[in-house]
This record gives structure tokens, C-alpha cells and sequence, in this order.
């Protein structure tokens, strides 16, 4: 399973950014691998249109779940309709998110 998780850095000890479509970094975590990578948010200083077009990154990445802060409601819309788990309200690391989520 792969998870995208909201960043301020780049590694696993950084902190969530509490903001989806503007993060800074979005950690894409690999389950079945116990692997990770990280991206400089593309969208983070888009005019308009950076949650749905975070959205579409993560969807992209064939991630399953997504961590983060608050994720706005258009860009929630598009990660619900593909079936991805949106979990809200997280802080913390990243590391402390994945071991707090229940696969």
C-alpha cells in the first residue's frame, strides 16, 4: 500500500504539514516495501488550483490513503471519488502519522 503524508521536510522525523495543497514536501510511503520518497510539492504556489491538482499528483502515485493537516473540499472531492482514504487533523512527524494509522 502506498501512503502520501504532508511534509515540511525530507525525511521521516519532519514535521506534517497542515496543509494539503499547499505542503511543502509530499512523502509518498510504500507499505510493501517499508520505503519512502519525497517531493517538493509542485502545486505549492499554483495561482489557483493547488488542492485538486495535489489531489491529482497523489492519485498519480497510486497511493491508497492520504495524511495531512486539513485537505480543502475540492480536493477532497477528487481524492473520495477514487476511493482514497483521506485522514484529517494529523500532526506530529511522519513517522509518529505511520505509526498511528490503522491499515
Amino acid at each position: 500500500m502506498k501512503i502520501a503524508i504532508t511534509s515540511s521536510g525530507l525525511n521521516l522525523d519532519s514535521a506534517i504539514d497542515p496543509k494539503f495543497g499547499r505542503c511543502a514536501y509530499l512523502t509518498l510511503f510504500d507499505t510493501d516495501s517499508n520505503t519512502f520518497t519525497v517531493t517538493a510539492n509542485p502545486f505549492q504556489n499554483a495561482h489557483g488550483g493547488a488542492g485538486t491538482q495535489t489531489a491529482q499528483w497523489v492519485l498519480n502515485q497510486n497511493a491508497t490513503v492520504l495524511l495531512t493537516g486539513h485537505c480543502g473540499p475540492k480536493a477532497a472531492a477528487v481524492l473520495n471519488a477514487e476511493n482514497i482514504r483521506v485522514v484529517e487533523g494529523v500532526t506530529g512527524t511522519v513517522r509518529e502519522a505511520l505509526a498511528q494509522l490503522s491499515y
